[in-house]
């Protein structure tokens, strides 16, 4: 790593969660939206990799001696490991001059490229672990979506993994809930209030609700106009009888 990642680290602060499936993806979409400006920090077995802001657009990455786009594309390419996001840390280098949108899509590019190279190697494996969602999973969802005024549902793991399929918007509001929940569950710890059992967050352009169990996760938006205290008693009426 480079010095420009460690030496504002004394006035940094933020909050860490595991990376799963596409939840890398899905912070640094939601931080782009939010116009975020600071380090995200990526820990994978032994490599540590950090991907810059500045006011939503990514400007530098770095792994090892690699920086800028080809840093920025291995580390994106993880599965698994640790995240690390802190405000208040900044780099004078600038190595990456593309939207957040543009890089995302090239890093799938890419990353759809590696998995046809590797294909035929994978192919065995890959048959003989299919990954559909469970019955009860996709009826959860199913009846979130048919509450009167919801928009859209999606189930996460505790680690933030998507249980069963959705497109392009599950996916962002599957990463909307990640980094409301872990910024709620560090407020709770900050203030000795405890885990984030529920919420409800109104917006301008839609509401997002949270449930939380001990393994799961249920994030749903509501309409805009719609009463939060309406939908989130619906819902868990809903939820209540379908046990």
């Amino acid at each position: 790593m480079t010095p420009s990642s460690d030496a504002p680290n004394r006035a940094a602060t933020g909050f860490e969660g595991e990376v799963a499936g596409l939840g890398l993806t899905d912070i640094i979409q939601v931080n782009a939206t939010n116009g975020f400006s600071g380090l995200v920090r990526v820990q994978h077995d032994d490599d540590t990799g950090a991907i810059f802001f500045r006011d939503g657009d990514i400007v530098h990455a770095e792994l090892g001696k690699k920086t800028g786009e080809e840093a920025f594309f291995e580390i994106i390419s993880w599965q698994a490991g640790r995240f690390t996001v802190q405000t208040n840390v900044f780099t004078a280098l600038r190595t990456i001059q593309k939207s957040c949108g543009h890089l995302l899509l090239e890093a799938h590019a890419v990353q759809d490229e590696r998995r046809r190279t590797d294909a035929p190697a994978r192919a065995p494996a890959e048959s003989a672990a299919p990954a559909a969602p469970t019955t009860q999973a996709a009826s959860i969802v199913e009846l979130a979506r048919r509450v009167p005024d919801v928009t859209n549902a999606v189930l996460l793991t505790r680690a933030g993994s998507r249980v069963g399929g959705g497109g392009y918007e599950t996916e962002v509001l599957g990463g909307q809930a990640l980094f409301v929940g872990l910024l709620a569950n560090e407020l709770g710890g900050a203030l000795a209030a405890g885990e984030l059992r529920s919420a409800a967050v109104e917006g301008t352009r839609r509401h997002l609700l949270l449930f939380t169990s001990k393994t799961h996760v249920l994030a749903v938006t509501a309409r805009p106009d719609a009463d939060v205290g309406a939908v989130d008693a619906a819902l868990r009426a809903a939820l209540t009888g379908a046990k």
